[in-house]
């Protein structure tokens, strides 16, 4: 989900997140909706940076300097600021994940503002990136952290957590009702992904088998030079893919070829980002070592077939 600043503070709650994200109040938030989705007249977006092409010294300045002026932006207009939305890895963005911390100064940013920084960790929570949250990369600790589907392994549950300040004031003047808030057997199933992830090891497993991962995309981009880019925090990874000849150009089509070979090999992935170039790799934390090199053993002669077509 690109990031995205609010002119207007929206109250969110324990409901479940495709709910919240039903509303129409909720829906003009994220332009990720796509475009017949309008965005409401007191948001303001921020691009993403594309961690792949731009110096790592730069890349935590030129966000931070974003963030700003769409905050000068809502001050300009008299909205003033209500809080930014990171998701912690830019999943929808291109699956952005380094340099670590460089979204710290953007937060900084909004809450000099006076807003909240709100940490989405629908895909990046619950182990994924090799920590519990996504967040935590950046050494930011959040004021209200949006946790969704990963939270229930497939049961319906998702919930928002945050500081006691920053709760207290919807706690103390929205009257908030939901019959279904405190389902038990919901309730039973995060519970039991809780005690999964810790008694099984799953994030230094996480660690450990995307280090794998990694470290066979890398091979994959020295062989092939359509593979422009490669990068990942646990088993959360992304290989950007370019065209024949100057592979710093996003090839989209390659991509979706890619993307539709896998899945004919028995292997499924996606794509993602501005240009739809950067493939989505983001196994289940129970992916065990042999898995990764199959994933990887057909990635290459997918990425190899496809090259030449």
């Amino acid at each position: 989900m690109i990031e995205f600043i609010l002119g207007v503070w929206i109250p969110l709650s324990m409901t479940s997140i495709p709910t919240f994200l039903r509303t129409a109040s909720n829906r003009s938030l994220s332009p990720s909706l796509g475009p017949n989705n309008r965005l409401g007249e007191h948001v303001v977006t921020v691009p993403s940076v594309d961690t792949a092409r731009t110096p790592a010294s730069e890349v935590g300045p030129r966000m931070t300097a974003l963030v700003r002026q769409a905050v000068e932006e809502l001050e300009a207009r008299g909205d003033g600021v209500a809080a930014v939305i990171f998701d912690s890895v830019l999943s929808s963005d291109g699956v952005q994940t380094e340099p670590a911390g460089f979204l710290r100064g953007a937060a900084e940013a909004v809450r000099a503002a006076g807003g909240l920084y709100i940490a989405d960790e629908v895909q990046a929570g619950f182990g994924r990136t090799g920590r519990w949250w996504g967040f935590e990369r950046h050494g930011l600790l959040p004021d209200l952290a949006v946790l969704g589907k990963p939270m229930g392994n497939g049961m319906p549950i998702s919930a928002v957590v945050g500081t006691l300040d920053a709760q207290e004031r919807f706690g103390s003047e929205v009257r908030y009702f939901n019959t279904f808030g405190g389902n038990p057997v919901s309730v039973a199933a995060a519970a039991a992904v809780l005690d999964v992830l810790e008694e099984e090891g799953l994030l230094a497993h996480a660690r450990r088998t995307g280090e794998r991962l990694l470290a066979g995309l890398r091979r994959i981009m020295t062989d092939n030079e359509r593979v422009f880019h490669v990068r990942g925090a646990g088993m959360f990874l992304a290989a950007d893919l370019g065209r024949p000849g100057d592979p710093s150009v996003p090839d989209p089509r390659l991509a979706t070829r890619v993307v539709n070979g896998m899945r004919e090999a028995g292997v499924l992935i996606s794509a993602s980002g501005p240009a739809a170039a950067s493939l989505k790799i983001r196994p289940p934390l129970a992916f065990s070592e042999d898995d990764a090199d199959e994933l990887l053993e057909v990635l290459e002669k997918v990425v190899a077939t496809e090259s030449r077509e």
